[in-house]
């Protein structure tokens, strides 16, 4: 069997100096996939399963201090010929993708790690929604990644020239895929974007055609496809977990369920609202919040129809989003603080009553 070039599946030189920090007794390896506690890991011998080691766990004290798919890890095996290799280690990651774990705490979930690119996927038909872009937007530029909009089932649609002028309207300097499955050139506009040692997350709502997209890619079927339903135009799920390919041609994208709501665990609104961002620098106040200051040149431009509504309002509801998720953060840090406190002065009265009660034996 050939050994696999780790490089052509994105390591870098700095995964590798890091990882030699640790000795050489582990080897390096990426993860593919997620099973709940086991994973698929990719080693320059193949594919085998991992698991986490008990330190690595024990230290974990959030979701996203777990292994993602994407992430360079070190195993203590290339083979699980005598058993599931285990994960020792996690490399800093260079790239994250995130969202807000469910639940009401504000932890976050890690999605894809180690990515260039992230492909944000949106069908031509009634899942097209310009708000739900601008989220995801926020999001990918926060991650440290690329974002590209790809827009797909281009042959529902009879207007795709103003509907990516639309986009242009709120994804500035950001890339436009269009595709279609019905033609066999239809996914052709990826192919630039796709190169050796490269990492391209697909992220988008179920049924959007992500599946379809990477089946074409790949060259075969390696994923689940399923019809939308009828009469709403929604999709159906059909990627259960999040899943790693290394393409035919160069390069590594990774597969993603679908996420129709995704909630903010950080996002970058100085990128994906620069043009807001701009007008703000022009109000009256610097720290104008562009609700009833005076003289405020966001609203203004919203007044006089240079600035969507919807778009303002949009970026006040992430905003708001935003400062919540903050101040739970903010919230959670301060009470193990205090846990912390407690802790510590639990074990020092202890060590008060041993240190008294020698002192008495003593007389």
């Amino acid at each position: 069997m050939s050994k696999i070039e780790l490089h052509d599946l994105g390591l870098s030189e700095r995964h590798v100096q890091e990882a030699a920090l640790y000795g050489d007794k582990l080897h390096l390896a990426r993860v593919s996939a997620q099973h709940k506690d086991m994973y698929q890991v990719i080693t320059e011998n193949g594919e085998i399963r991992a698991g986490v080691s008990g330190k690595l766990g024990y230290a974990a004290s959030a979701p996203a201090d777990y292994p993602v798919v994407g992430d360079w890890v070190l195993v203590d095996r290339t083979d699980d010929k005598s058993g599931s290799a285990i994960i020792h280690h996690i490399l800093t990651r260079k790239s994250c993708f995130e969202r807000k774990a469910a639940g009401t705490g504000c932890e976050r979930q890690a999605i894809a790690a180690n990515i260039d690119m992230v492909f944000i996927c949106m069908s031509l038909n009634k899942d097209y929604n310009l708000r739900r872009v601008e989220r995801y937007l926020s999001i990918a530029w926060d991650s440290m990644a690329t974002p590209v909009i790809v827009l797909t089932k281009s042959d529902l649609c009879k207007d795709i020239s103003a509907k990516i002028a639309e986009l242009e309207s709120v994804a500035f300097g950001v890339d436009v895929i269009v595709t279609s499955s019905m033609s066999a050139d239809g996914y052709n506009g990826m192919l630039r974007y796709l190169k050796r040692g490269k990492t391209v997350a697909f992220i988008g709502s179920s049924g959007v055609g992500k599946s379809t997209l990477i089946n074409k890619l790949m060259g075969r079927e390696v994923l689940a496809t399923k019809e939308i339903r009828e009469g709403d135009d929604k999709g159906r799920h059909a990627t259960t977990h999040r899943q790693l390919f290394i393409l035919p041609g160069g390069g590594v994208v990774i597969d993603t369920p679908g996420m129709r709501e995704i909630q903010i665990a950080g996002a970058d609104l100085s990128k994906a609202f620069a043009d807001i961002e701009e007008l703000a620098e022009n109000c009256h106040f610097r720290d104008c919040r562009h609700e009833s200051e005076p003289r405020c040149a966001v609203k203004k431009a919203v007044e006089d129809g240079v600035l969507a509504v919807k778009r303002f309002e949009n970026y006040k509801k992430l905003q708001q989003e935003m400062a919540f998720v903050e101040r739970k953060s903010t919230m959670t840090a301060a009470q193990a603080e205090k846990q912390k406190t407690i802790e510590m002065m639990g074990s020092l009265g202890a060590y008060k009553q041993v240190v008294k009660n020698k002192w008495k034996n003593k007389r």
